[in-house]
């Protein structure tokens, strides 16, 4: 079942059609991880390589007898990492687990959707890299057979075909070259050249993110100001509406203090008139009694 999913995933991808692999490559474990590239800049951050969980499979090359780790997104090579005797793949959390790749100069991270799925891949890298590690001793035997074989027979072995690297494609070098191992460094530089372009992908919206923040602080710090002035206004205006309704309650008070005046001094007027009136009526009165005297003398 694992292996049909793996040929069904080899069959998605057209790895068969890739230069690189040429139908030599079988795959022999398949599963599903969130891929994650070390920043190149920092070597400290996680860069996710891939936008939701992709397919991750081990590759085996019967010819070269070698290991692979490979996932493709979309048409995108992601990780194509070759398995080496000296490679460690390391858990750092329950479900996210980490290796180094020297010749990709990078560090892979798989976040796995279980500790289950994890460890499986572990122990599958664990598996890979002891068989790596035979392959290359193997090799390594060969080369020395051939060169104690060569000196018996009088033939000089140049130093280096005794040669041999920690990686396991490398070690098979020696004794398989040709097109397929020029298709294949010209596969492993489009993809470290393709890094390198990711890498400055990743620098640029880092830096446009960065912008992007300190703008965002920028309008954050400009509306707590808008907001402390809006508060501030709304202080003034309360405080001049309540002077205004002081100032309009005394008013009223004062509106009614000069209606009593303007009453009172209605009843002054009134009071004058009177006064006139009777002061009238009294002349009128004392002349008409002066004149009553004065007949009453004339009669006597």
């Amino acid at each position: 079942m694992l292996k049909a999913a793996a040929l069904e995933f080899v069959n998605a991808v057209g790895f068969a059609d890739l230069p690189w692999c040429e139908g030599r490559e079988q795959p022999i474990f398949t599963t599903r991880a969130h891929v994650f590239q070390i920043d190149p800049s920092t070597k400290k951050n996680w860069v996710p390589a891939s936008k939701q969980a992709v397919t991750v499979s081990y590759f085996y090359d019967s010819t070269r007898n070698s290991y692979r780790i490979i996932s493709v997104d979309g048409a995108k090579v992601i990780i194509n990492s070759t398995i080496t005797p000296n490679m460690t793949f390391t858990k750092t959390s329950q479900k996210f687990g980490q290796w180094a790749d020297s010749r990709a100069n990078t560090v892979f991270g798989l976040g796995f959707p279980s500790e289950q799925q994890l460890t499986k891949f572990a122990d599958k890298f664990q598996e890979v890299k002891e068989a790596a590690k035979l392959a290359r001793d193997r090799s390594q035997e060969k080369i020395e057979t051939s060169s104690n074989h060569s000196q018996e027979s009088g033939r000089e072995t140049p130093s280096s075909t005794r040669a041999s690297s920690v990686n396991g494609t490398d070690d098979e070098k020696a004794s398989h070259g040709g097109p397929a191992e020029a298709h294949l460094k010209s596969e492993n530089d489009k993809l470290k050249i393709a890094l390198a372009q990711s890498s400055s992908n990743v620098k640029k919206w880092e830096t446009e993110l960065q912008t992007l923040r300190e703008s965002n602080a920028r309008l954050s710090t400009a509306l707590q100001e808008s907001a402390a002035s809006i508060e501030h206004w709304k202080k003034q205006f309360s405080a001049c509406k309540e002077e205004n309704d002081q100032l309009r309650s005394k008013i009223e008070e004062l509106e009614e203090q000069c209606n009593e005046i303007n009453k009172e001094k209605e009843r002054n007027a009134q009071l004058s008139r009177r006064l006139q009136e009777l002061e009238t009526e009294l002349q009128d009165k004392e002349l008409v009694s002066g004149l009553n005297t004065e007949m009453a003398s004339f009669t006597v």
